[in-house]
């Protein structure tokens, strides 16, 4: 479907005299950060030629801040995870792999594709990473199982790693891991320990909010590293504002967790993004003294939860202040140790 469109920006994209680090390399140095930009492809009926302009605008956006890359979503309606009704109306989007080759081509940089695996079955998943891999050009990749328990579920998440050692490519592959079902189960450290052995190299989280729960799931990953001998893997920490009562109860919808004292504080202010903005910095401030004395390597993803203009320039000054904060905190790390 794609193949044609795909051709001709191969044909426009710019020679390059310096070729190009892959995330891989980027990621290698524990003692350096790693920061993206999360973004989702546009709606399914988006003409593709505004695809490409959406790509432009996102870019012209990010000419000014300092990034590695970025992470594209593969949007699911996920109603059967939860009963209450989703904020905002479930639309299809573009293939995750047509924008991440777009992003690529327009911007040099990586691109982590998200893959939801849950609705096909094995020979269809291999059929999407040998396509993924020859015809989009991507290289690195984050699988999710399916959102909920029960339903239709063609493969599972451990079946999709297990398909992964089927096949020639060496994607990057990394997983998601959420603090909230740590603080619901108290496992979570063990899910990062066996998505590793499946073959996960970085893991990425949720929307951080609550703070707390991000120190005692990191907190809890490190104590079983050193414990079994093994090098913590790269966590990227996921940060959004939120502009809205409407964002807010997107937020709570996909998950998040929200402490109470939080949200009213973003409900009541007099101006609620730079509220939110605000919440975030202290929340990594504080995820940052509790957890890079662990020795877990750590990055940050900056996303917008939704398509108002202004939550997402205030991503960008998020993503502004997030990066020199933890820029920062790595830098003094590195002085203790001279």
């Amino acid at each position: 479907m794609y193949a044609k469109i795909i051709t001709n920006w191969n044909k426009q994209k710019p020679s390059l005299s310096i070729m190009r680090k892959t995330l891989k390399e980027i990621s290698s140095d524990p003692y350096h950060g790693v920061y993206f930009i999360g973004t989702t492809p546009p709606k399914q009926k988006t003409d593709i030629d505004d695809v490409s302009s959406i790509a432009d605008k996102l870019l012209a956006r990010l000419e000014e801040i300092d990034y590695d890359g970025f992470i594209v979503y593969d949007i699911q309606d996920e109603s059967s995870r939860i009963d209450k009704p989703r904020p905002f109306p479930f639309m299809h989007t573009h293939d995750p792999r047509l924008y991440a080759k777009l992003l690529m081509n327009k911007s040099d940089r990586p691109v982590i594709t998200y893959k939801s695996v849950s609705q096909r079955n094995e020979d269809d998943f291999l059929t999407w990473l040998k396509e993924a891999w020859h015809q989009f050009e991507i290289r690195d990749l984050v699988l999710v199982g399916s959102p909920a328990a029960t339903g239709d579920i063609q493969l599972s998440l451990a079946g999709a790693y297990e398909a992964m050692g089927k096949q020639a490519h060496t994607f990057y592959v990394g997983g998601v891991t959420i603090a909230e079902r740590h603080a619901k189960k108290g496992d979570e450290h063990t899910r990062l320990l066996h998505k590793t052995s499946q073959g996960c190299e970085y893991f990425i989280t949720q929307a951080v909010y609550n703070a707390q729960a991000t120190i005692d799931m990191l907190s809890r990953y490190a104590h079983a590293c050193r414990e079994e001998g093994r090098k913590p893997q790269r966590i990227i920490l996921t940060f959004s504002p939120c502009g809205s009562a409407k964002t807010l109860e997107f937020i709570d919808w996909l998950g998040v967790s929200v402490p109470e004292a939080t949200s009213l504080r973003i409900l009541n202010a007099n101006k609620p993004l730079k509220e939110s903005i605000s919440i975030c910095y202290n929340n990594l401030l504080q995820i940052l003294e509790a957890c890079l004395p662990l020795g877990i390597p750590l990055g940050l993803n900056i996303e917008s939860l939704t398509n108002r203009k202004e939550e997402i320039d205030a991503s960008i000054l998020l993503y502004k202040l997030l990066k020199a904060t933890m820029d920062k905190k790595l830098a003094e790390q590195q002085l203790d140790k001279l």
